[in-house]
């Protein structure tokens, strides 16, 4: 009778459990315009709680110690908004106002081919496609313009996103000195049957974020900055630009390499008119791609095994479309919790009867 007692509790908490999950869902979504500040300061937070940590050991207290990684992210984030957006911006900018001439170049291009294959010269007319990208580009214009007046005419729109801007270095601060204690409250409010399993899993999930939020994201930096030293000393009026693209893009392996190659080496054609400086584009992205297979992958990433290349594109993708921004924010981690949690599955399922 006791026993029954207990599965009947048992039953109960699981269905207690997944009320509870699905609440924490709705809610979540209902405040995730809310929450964006919070998501992000908890990722800034995420990242430089190893740093603060490794300070730790070299005799600085907690608070000094983040205060000192507060400011190394503060002088990032503030170089990349002062200076590399503005940059970035005026690069984008100039290369949709040299698109029409490069469409030109190439209808060029491959004009004298499509004479020597017998195909009439007006079966690929890039006119229409630089109509498309000038009405396209004056239309962004229009629409960004609308974007800024109604900021500036609706002052609760700015209050909240220089309230944002304030926040989340504030939000940042506190849970970075707060972190430890943070997951350690955490872990006093598991359920003492079940506190060495969700710790384990925990660390798991720990381990695998870090093998690409904290490893693959320093990878990323230091290919972006070395693609766009490279290109600029070839002379490439768009290096920053392809830099970063290529860098961003790195997370999966090789599509740095191939997105930068066919970029950089258009850009380059284009630019010069020639097509020895697309050699040195592809000896700029072969040198650093063995810098990263013998340096960087290494030294940041090690042997821990990340989250596969399909499951980050699937859970970025899926984040944004559900929840926006915040969605995005939140891809990461729940995807590796969902792996995690998968391995387990998989591995009670090849232990169990069912299987055998």
């Amino acid at each position: 009778m006791e026993a029954k007692d207990k599965t009947v509790m048992t039953d109960t908490n699981k269905i207690i459990l997944l009320v509870a999950f699905i609440l924490g869902g709705w809610l979540l979504f209902q405040l995730a315009p809310v929450l964006m500040p919070f998501f992000i300061a908890a990722l800034l937070a995420y990242l430089g709680d190893p740093l603060v940590d490794k300070l730790e050991e070299w005799k600085l207290s907690r608070t000094a110690a983040v205060a000192v990684v507060f400011a190394v992210i503060f002088a990032v984030m503030s170089l990349m908004l002062l200076v590399l957006l503005p940059l970035l911006s005026a690069q984008i900018a100039k290369l949709f106002t040299n698109l029409p001439d490069y469409l030109t170049q190439t209808q060029k291009l491959i004009e004298p081919w499509l004479v020597s294959a017998g195909l009439p010269t007006d079966i690929i007319n890039l006119q229409t496609l630089k109509q498309a990208l000038s009405n396209y580009w004056s239309e962004v214009g229009q629409v960004a313009g609308g974007v800024f007046g109604y900021m500036t005419r609706s002052g609760l729109a700015l209050v909240q996103w220089l309230g944002n801007l304030v926040l989340i270095p504030v939000l940042t601060f506190y849970l970075l000195r707060d972190w430890d204690d943070l997951v350690a409250r955490f872990r006093e409010l598991l359920p003492r049957r079940y506190s060495h399993q969700v710790v384990q899993m925990s660390l798991q999930c720990d381990d695998m974020l870090a093998g690409f939020m904290r490893g693959q994201v320093m990878v990323m930096f230091a290919l972006a900055v070395i693609y766009t030293i490279g290109l600029s000393l070839i002379g490439l009026e768009f290096a920053l630009l392809l830099g970063v693209i290529a860098g961003i893009v790195s997370f999966v392996p090789y599509l740095g390499l191939i997105v930068g190659i066919l970029l950089a080496g258009l850009a380059a054609f284009f630019q010069f008119g020639d097509w020895y400086p697309v050699l040195y584009v592809i000896i700029v992205f072969s040198v650093a791609q063995a810098i990263e297979g013998m340096v960087l992958t290494p030294r940041f990433v090690g042997e821990r095994i990340g989250l596969h290349p399909v499951a980050v594109i699937f859970s970025v993708l899926a984040g944004g479309q559900l929840f926006g921004f915040t969605g995005v924010l939140l891809a990461l981690p729940v995807a590796a919790v969902v792996m995690v949690l998968l391995r387990h599955a998989h591995q009670r399922y090849v232990g169990s009867h069912l299987y055998s």
